[in-house]
């Protein structure tokens, strides 16, 4: 049965243009406005990608790094994040909600009770950073079996046999990489050129959702509208911190930035 997640990537292939995810982090800057961020954009993206803050984040640049440190200062816990998408899959027609994070903090929790709480918190799908392939095949069994997508990670470096491989195993979507950097870097390589890897990848398993992440801006989205789905992130990690300091509402100004992205794509 096709998930939540592969029927977002069904109507936007059908409307002809990319599927549009936003990454944010659970708590930031309060639990409350966290949630209301996540119910204002909500009729303007496709996926929803919530980020369980970490206080050692090795993937993630200083956009993200501040956000999940605003959070953790106003004492954010897994439980809340939890307690976010909840209240989130409780307005009417919710997106599906992914969740990005560290294997440390799954761990310590417990695999199990994990995605059970996952499962029980309207959880769509899972993005482990570190937890790699082919070490993340348990762990990937594990939410299939609970209907939970697990997202697997792709990279520039990646070769064509592993890739092969990963896709293999991956569930409705997969995540392209665009540069060896951490979140929130400049484009390092021209947009074409990130295409062009992408179109490989691609080649390889045609029926696949693959989505492109990091280096996506404002600026630079619209030349990605080819890709099956883009994910902005440390755009709108930066924008709330904008919000904060000049006296803002992070709500109304993220609303504003996720409208003005859709339109680039459509």
């Amino acid at each position: 049965m096709i998930s939540e997640i592969g029927l977002a990537f069904k109507k936007c292939k059908k409307e002809n243009r990319p599927l549009l995810l936003t990454y944010t982090v659970a708590g930031d800057n309060t639990k409350k406005k966290s949630f209301e961020i996540l119910k204002s954009i909500s009729s303007y993206v496709d996926i929803l990608e919530i980020g369980f803050p970490h206080n050692a984040p090795t993937a993630d640049g200083v956009e993200i790094q501040n956000s999940s440190h605003r959070a953790l200062t106003n004492g954010i816990k897994l439980k809340d994040v939890f307690q976010i998408v909840k209240n989130y899959k409780k307005i009417k027609n919710p997106k599906p909600c992914i969740l990005m994070g560290y294997y440390q903090m799954v761990y310590r929790y417990g695999e199990k009770r994990f995605i059970k709480q996952c499962k029980n918190s309207g959880v769509n799908g899972l993005i482990i950073v570190d937890l790699p392939w082919p070490e993340n095949k348990n762990f990937s069994k594990l939410c299939k079996k609970n209907s939970i997508d697990f997202v697997q990670l792709l990279s520039p470096t990646t070769s064509k046999e592993r890739t092969k491989k990963i896709l293999n195993d991956s569930h409705d979507m997969a995540y392209y990489i665009s540069m060896l950097s951490t979140t929130g870097g400049k484009l390092k390589i021209s947009p074409r050129k990130i295409l062009e890897n992408y179109r490989k990848i691609k080649r390889i398993n045609k029926s696949k959702n693959l989505v492109i992440g990091f280096g996506i801006t404002k600026k630079t989205i619209g030349a990605f509208k080819k890709a099956d789905g883009l994910v902005v992130g440390s755009a709108l990690c930066k924008e709330i911190a904008r919000s904060i300091k000049r006296r803002q509402n992070p709500v109304i100004m993220v609303n504003k930035m996720v409208k003005a992205l859709k339109r680039k794509i459509t």
